[in-house]
């Protein structure tokens, strides 16, 4: 895995996407520490995979209404 530091990636980012595309990885870095990778395409999909439904998603998929009856006693009386 190659690294280089911000300036360089710059400089240099068509041969770093280049790399990526032959599957090589590159950290960048910035004061010398790892900030970002730049990853080939198919390694970013397998973290980030696109159709995956999110928990929202899965939330409003359920399928019908949702009855819930009210507890109609009155409420608590509270210290202040």
């Amino acid at each position: 895995m190659n690294t280089v530091n911000l300036r360089e990636a710059k400089a240099c980012l068509s041969a770093l996407v280049e790399a990526a595309g032959r599957g090589e990885a590159t950290i960048i870095t910035r004061h010398g520490r790892a900030t970002a990778m730049l990853v080939p395409v198919d390694a970013g999909r397998r973290l980030y995979e696109p159709d995956k439904p999110s928990f929202a998603d899965f939330l409003l998929s359920f399928p019908g209404p949702v009855n819930i009856e009210r507890d109609s006693r009155p409420l608590r009386e509270v210290d202040r």
